[in-house]
């Protein structure tokens, strides 16, 4: 099992060879151990004058020295203790080593001499961090700066080995993970991320942002959108109007009417009467009617014409 968590943990990018120590001399201390890696801690200056101690975790017994003699079996060699120098390790950490650790004291007639706890926390560390920058509108430049693993990460920046002050940021503060700098803000930067068993930072040259060029950009694109859609538009109007308007021919077919007019005169004498008989025949020949599209010529005159006689009597 702890083969498989090693693979994991190796495919992940989690360094197996990161090694914290603590002092766990002190009763509550919090201690922390790297995801895959060693905590040593320290928990007592000599074991010459204790006769006998014991480790437990939680309930559980890991430790159980008597004389400088271990009486409990230490499985794969995960907790080892090192009665020379007082140092307890446990190696390869996993999740389920989280918790507290109590190590309890005896004088030689087995009698309790003291007890003291510490609490294990056990942490990914951080394994790689990306800074990405861009422009603004304005001349701001946003900063992100993520991390990759790492429980609890923690954010701190500086520009030029020294911390950002207020003066030089827009927004967001120094302990977050995304920052926006003022304008005419260039130099160094640097990004650190650390949790209690790792520190990794990340570092980038910044130079100052052209200012306005994105709103020039943006007004002309957006002049010439509009432009566009007025000439659009005007043309549309144009050759709706023309197609609505009547040509000259048609305007001419809808309001001209014209006629055919020949004029007859007879004149007669008449033996017995002194008069002179004037007839005069009017005939109107065809009157042409064209619809507003096409002219026809009627096939028959007799059904669109008009005739009339008139007889003037002197």
């Amino acid at each position: 099992m702890e083969a498989v968590v090693g693979l994991l943990l190796l495919l992940c990018g989690v360094p197996r060879d990161v090694e914290t120590h603590c002092d766990g001399r002190q009763d509550g201390v919090q201690c922390y151990g790297a995801l895959g890696g060693t905590v040593d801690i320290q928990l007592m200056d000599s074991t010459s004058e204790i006769p006998r101690y014991h480790l437990l975790k939680d309930s559980s017994k890991i430790l159980d020295v008597k004389h400088n003699k271990s009486l409990h079996d230490t499985t794969e060699n995960k907790f080892l203790f090192f009665p020379s120098n007082g140092k307890f390790r446990i190696s390869s950490l996993n999740r389920k080593d989280h918790g507290n650790y109590t190590l309890q004291t005896f004088d030689s007639d087995g009698r309790a001499s003291g007890e003291r706890t510490l609490c294990i926390f056990v942490q990914a560390p951080v394994s790689s961090v990306l800074l990405v920058s861009e422009c603004l509108s304005q001349g701001e430049m946003r900063v992100s700066c993520s991390s990759e693993g790492g429980d609890s990460p923690q954010y701190s920046w500086t520009l030029d080995g020294r911390t950002l002050t207020d003066a030089e940021l827009l927004s967001g503060n120094k302990e977050t993970n995304i920052i926006t700098l003022k304008q005419h803000v260039s130099g160094r930067l640097v990004c650190s991320v650390r949790n209690n068993v790792s520190n990794v930072f990340k570092e980038e040259k910044i130079s100052i942002c052209e200012a306005g060029i994105l709103p020039v950009i943006c007004g002309v694109l957006s002049a010439l959108v509009i432009f566009l859609t007025v000439a659009a538009a005007v043309i549309c109007a144009q050759r709706k109007k023309q197609k609505n308007t009547p040509t000259k021919d048609e305007e001419d077919g809808q309001q001209i009417m014209y006629s055919d007019v020949r004029v007859k005169k007879k004149k007669e004498q008449k033996k017995m009467e002194k008069r002179v008989e004037v007839e005069a025949e009017v005939e109107y020949g065809q009157v042409l009617v064209k619809s507003s599209r096409r002219s026809r010529r009627t096939e028959q005159a007799g059904d669109d014409c008009l005739y009339v006689n008139i007889h003037k009597i002197r």
